[in-house]
């Protein structure tokens, strides 16, 4: 995967969820575990807006309460670890999704090239290696991307979408419901009509990324091979753990805080190729 990084702009959003192994954030009506109010981002570069379509090289730091770098990141097998760098866009339309490497002084650096104009929702999740610090957090960052912005509606929930000649037809066992574990089955067919060899990639089978349409709620989920450790995702009492028991079918967890519209991107690689592939889902207060 081509690792890049956004601009950072705005104020630091400094409200912070605790998870264990995975990273989410909620509307204030919805429990939260934790804060991590005294974490920021340092030292961010460059203070230009990026035009879609040109890459921006971007550095910045994790600022700890006693106003060092965070240096140490949680490292092993799995795929909670390091910092995840999530941007999307306002309409749910665009996703990126990065793991920038770390400096020994702790600063980030990494390219990124927007692919349309717009504004964005940045999240920040962080893994310190020191667990007892907390599991992890999130910071939040909007940047607004150069460039006439038009906006794009969200399909219907449900469906099959085609990516890269790969079909992916999504289903949901029960009704999903905000902090209750649920499951989507996602089949995966190759373009041969054979079922796809889905591929390790960043720790896991597959990463399911979910937004909230308007609020931009955020929460995120993994799929992993059976026997696999560190792919359990908790919400409050609630945990899932998305899995793989048949070859081309991913049992995707749905463990979100709050009802209404989402936005699943579920990223996968197969054949060597990291494929990003969107769903529109309905979950229930």
């Amino acid at each position: 995967m081509h690792r890049r990084t956004l601009l950072l702009l705005g104020s630091v959003l400094l409200a912070a969820t605790v998870l264990t192994g995975c990273g989410g954030s909620s509307s204030p009506s919805f429990p939260t575990i934790g804060a991590a109010k005294t974490y920021e981002v340092a030292d961010f570069t460059p203070t230009v807006i990026p035009t879609a379509g040109k890459p921006t090289t971007v550095s910045f730091g994790i600022q700890q309460p006693d106003g060092t770098l965070m240096t140490k990141f949680k490292k092993g097998p799995g795929p909670h670890t390091g910092v995840h760098l999530i941007f999307v866009r306002s309409d749910l339309g665009y996703l990126i999704h990065l793991h920038p490497p770390v400096g020994a002084d702790g600063k980030l650096s990494i390219p990124v090239t927007f692919p349309a104009p717009g504004k964005y929702r940045v999240v920040i999740d962080v893994y310190p290696a020191d667990a007892t610090i907390q599991p992890n957090f999130q910071l939040f960052r909007t940047i607004t991307v150069r460039g006439a912005y038009s906006p794009m509606a969200l399909p219907a929930p449900g469906g099959t979408v085609t990516v890269s000649g790969y079909r992916f037809a999504m289903s949901i066992t029960g009704n999903l419901k905000a902090i209750q574990a649920g499951y989507l089955k996602i089949t995966v067919t190759a373009p041969d009509g054979k079922p796809a060899a889905i591929q390790p990639w960043l720790g896991a089978l597959a990463h399911a990324i979910f937004f909230r349409k308007g609020s931009l709620d955020y929460f995120h989920t993994h799929v992993c091979a059976p026997g696999a450790q560190g792919c359990t995702s908790i919400l409050g009492g609630a945990n899932v753990t998305g899995k793989q028991t048949t070859p081309g079918v991913l049992d995707v967890g749905v463990l979100v805080p709050a009802g209404g519209t989402w936005r699943l991107f579920l990223q996968c690689q197969i054949n060597g190729r990291v494929l990003t592939v969107p769903f529109t889902i309905p979950v229930a207060s």
